[in-house]
């Protein structure tokens, strides 16, 4: 008697996507076994995201062809993929605090006729399947009374009732603290026992060698393996598939480079961070790295006072960190992660953007001089080198290298001494990337001083004289860029391993 062999859950075959200039996922194939923990790893960048989208539906596929149970599956909608049996769980919790447990667990999925909701078995579906992953919750309970992983386990509950057969966790420990991580796990387990499949994903690599049966490493873009874990030697083997590479360093010594302290924050702590203190000097090009929920935007946010923190900041020997306003008005410029909803105003003009940070500089007893305002907005354009036919242009209708230019050329025009850049470069060309890097080196060389916080190593390896690596709110290392410094062991700190020297 021949065994039939039973097909992968879910399989990718050839899978490629391309943006305008950019493949971020460059035919991928690999396969998901029924009833496991499949466990997805790679640098920022690597293709992860832009992989789970295609499952999910969110994206299309430029090419190849993806399969679930051996039949080919090509989702329009994430809806589609919810009834293929794929559910998503993201880091952003979708519950609704001021409903139940039951409410939200039966939330989307009522049986209704001519717009009334009609009673069905669904109360009693979703109440068993509750009381079989995590029976210590209250169904009655009000959602607003529960921890962060008691409602991680609700969308857990949520997406089996739903009766999703693989359901994709998108770093789902980021906010826990460690006793709600182990409780995580062993929900994750009973999945399994009951024949569902997770695909998970983590930077924290502890996680993955504890918890999953097998893994899939991605590196720009490509599939580099696909392996049991019970194959894979630890973190090290794990850390060299994801790198793959010596990591160009084309960084070289600063003169300009003082010991005089400009910012001094100590003891930095709110719900992510975790007593984090640093200094930044005097015409110094700082880099803060980790992956994601290391810290890097609430840091950034919280020197700008855009985000409360305990602790305290102390910039040119002033208190700050209260607001924006009182850090502008110090002389620190924030070029934040989303530029086009916090950078820009997109509806206004080149010429109507720049000055915005500094709106009294052209200003005489509240008159404002637009003869000074159309001379900045050439002079910017020109200096930075945005690409434009007209400073009258839209900031929408720009490149996003050149709107990222527009965002700096703001922070350039408020007189900063010291300029924070959150993630400068997603989103750019290569091109773009080279002229932001010089226009950064050229700023600290003048005396400015710059805090890079970037996912990116290549990056701040290439311009950064200091690094601070992060993981998980806390600052763990602390590196003086230069030719001996090893990736590997920075990959290491940043994943959660052991700390590593201060050098």
């Amino acid at each position: 008697m021949t065994i039939q062999q039973q097909s992968p859950v879910l399989s990718v075959e050839g899978l490629i996507k391309d943006y305008p200039g950019v493949r971020a996922v460059d035919d991928v194939s690999f396969s998901i076994e029924s009833s496991s923990v499949h466990c997805l790893v790679g640098e920022n960048g690597a293709g992860k995201s832009t992989l789970i989208k295609m499952l999910t539906g969110a994206l299309q596929p430029t090419q190849g062809v993806m399969k679930v149970n051996g039949v080919v599956y090509q989702p329009n909608s994430t809806q589609d993929a919810r009834e293929s049996g794929i559910a998503t769980l993201f880091q952003e919790l979708h519950v609704v605090d001021e409903l139940s447990v039951l409410e939200n667990l039966t939330l989307g999925m009522e049986q209704n006729r001519f717009g009334f909701i009609i009673k069905s078995d669904l109360e009693d579906r979703v109440i068993q399947t509750l009381a079989t992953i995590e029976p210590s919750i209250n169904p009655s309970a009000r959602v607003s009374s529960l921890s962060v992983a008691q409602k991680q386990i609700i969308e857990i509950a949520r997406a089996a009732s739903s009766g999703a057969n693989v359901i994709i966790m998108d770093e789902p420990t980021a906010a826990l603290s460690e006793r709600e991580v182990e409780r995580l796990f062993t929900v994750i387990r009973r999945l399994r026992e009951q024949q569902v499949t997770v695909v998970y994903i983590s930077h924290k690599l502890d996680e993955i060698l504890t918890l999953g049966d097998s893994v899939t490493v991605l590196r720009d873009g490509k599939h580099i393996v696909t392996k049991p874990l019970s194959e894979v030697a630890g973190r090290s083997e794990l850390i060299d598939m994801m790198i793959g590479r010596s990591v160009f360093q084309n960084y070289t010594a600063r003169t300009a480079v003082t010991n005089e302290v400009v910012l001094s924050a100590k003891g930095l702590s709110n719900r992510l961070l975790k007593d984090v203190s640093f200094d930044i000097n005097k015409g110094e090009i700082v880099g803060f790295y980790g992956l994601v929920g290391a810290g890097k935007t609430e840091i950034a946010r919280a020197l700008f006072g855009a985000d409360k923190v305990s602790g305290s900041i102390v910039f040119k020997g002033q208190q700050v960190g209260s607001s924006p306003k009182e850090a502008i008005a110090a002389g620190i410029a924030l070029v934040p992660e989303e530029r086009r909803t916090q950078g820009l105003f997109t509806n206004l003009t080149i010429r109507e953007n720049i000055p915005v940070m500094n709106i009294r500089r052209m200003s005489d007893n509240g008159i404002f001089r637009s003869a000074d305002e159309l001379t900045a907005a050439v002079n910017y354009v020109e200096k930075l080198g945005i690409a434009t036919d007209s400073i009258e242009k839209h900031t929408e209708k720009l490149s996003g290298g050149n709107q990222q230019k527009v965002v700096l050329a703001k922070c350039l025009f408020s007189d900063a001494d010291l300029l924070l850049l959150d993630e400068p470069t997603r989103g750019v060309d290569v091109g773009a990337k080279t002229e932001i890097y010089d226009i950064i080196k050229n700023l600290a060389d003048a005396g400015n001083s710059v805090a890079l916080f970037s996912s990116e190593l290549e990056e701040v390896l290439g311009i950064c004289d200091r690094i601070f690596l992060l993981y998980c709110g806390s600052l763990k290392s602390v590196i003086i860029n230069g030719p001996n410094v090893d990736t590997t062991d920075i990959l290491n700190v940043v994943t959660g391993g052991n700390k590593g020297v201060t050098q």
